[in-house]
C-alpha cells in the first residue's frame, strides 16, 4: 500500500481511499474473509506472504492499512511479514503492539481507523512513533518524494464528494513514471512497479461497504462487496 486518505466527520460512517502500488509480478486476490484465524476481517490477500495491505473488522469497523517506508527496506532474518499488521489492527484496535513483536521487521507506517478515531504508528526500523489525528481529511504515503501527493491532491479529496467524486479523482489520474502521482507506474531492469489496486471503503459497526478496481483509472471497472 502506498497512499491512503481517510475521512473522518460526524454522523457519518468512516471514509477510506487505499491505493496499492507493487510489483505487477506479485499475485494477490481481491477483498474477502480469508484469514479463518481472524473472522469477520474482510481484506485483500497477497499470496506471497498470506498477509493484506489493507483489512477492516466487519462487526468494529476498524480499517487498519500498512504502508512502506524508506528508513529500513529489508527485513531481518524470521522477522513477521508486514502483511500481518492490517489483520492485527483491524482485530485489536490499538492494541495491535501487544500481539506482534516489531523489532526486526521492515520499516512502515500502520494507519488505524475507527469510528472514533484515527491513529499512525510509525516504526522507522528502531522504535514506534504515535500520531492521532483530528477528524477532517489526511493523507499517507510512503514518504520521501511520495509526500508530494498531499500537496497535489489533498483538497481536492476534502472538497470532493463520496463515492462519486472520489473515484473521478483517481480516474482523471492515469498512472504516470513519478513518485508524486496519485496512480504510478515505474519500469527498471525488466520489472514493472505500479499501481495495482484500488478501494473505497466506507466502514462502521456491522456494515462494510467496498468498492475496488484493478484499473482503477478505467471508468466502470469497480467491484462492489458489502458485508
Amino acid at each position: 500500500m502506498c497512499t491512503v486518505v481517510v475521512r473522518r466527520s460526524e454522523g457519518r460512517p468512516v471514509q477510506i481511499l487505499a491505493i496499492r502500488d507493487e510489483s505487477t509480478a506479485r499475485e494477490f486476490d481481491d477483498p474477502g474473509p480469508w484469514w479463518p484465524d481472524f473472522p469477520g476481517v474482510v481484506g485483500g490477500r497477497d499470496r506471497t506472504a498470506g498477509g493484506s495491505w489493507c483489512a477492516t473488522d466487519v462487526a468494529t469497523g476498524t480499517t487498519a492499512l500498512v504502508v512502506n517506508r524508506p528508513a529500513k527496506r529489508e527485513a531481518e532474518p524470521g522477522a513477521p511479514s508486514r502483511g500481518v499488521l492490517p489483520l492485527l489492527g483491524a482485530r485489536h484496535g490499538a492494541d495491535w503492539p501487544e500481539h506482534v513483536d516489531v523489532h526486526g521487521m521492515a520499516s512502515f507506517a500502520l494507519l488505524l481507523v475507527t469510528p472514533d478515531r484515527a491513529v499512525t504508528w510509525d516504526f522507522d526500523g528502531t522504535e514506534l512513533t504515535v500520531t492521532e489525528h483530528p477528524p477532517g481529511t489526511h493523507m499517507l504515503t510512503s514518504g520521501g518524494p511520495e509526500d508530494r501527493k498531499a500537496d497535489r491532491f489533498l483538497a481536492a479529496f476534502a472538497a470532493a464528494g463520496w463515492t462519486d467524486g472520489w473515484r473521478s479523482i483517481v480516474a482523471s489520474n492515469p498512472p504516470r513514471d513519478d513518485p508524486g502521482a496519485l496512480l504510478v507506474r515505474h519500469e527498471e531492469d525488466g520489472k514493472v512497479w505500479a499501481t495495482v489496486f484500488a478501494e473505497l471503503i466506507e466502514a462502521r459497526p456491522g456494515a462494510l461497504h467496498l468498492e475496488h478496481s484493478r484499473t482503477p483509472w478505467v471508468d466502470g471497472a469497480w467491484q462492489t462487496l458489502d458485508a
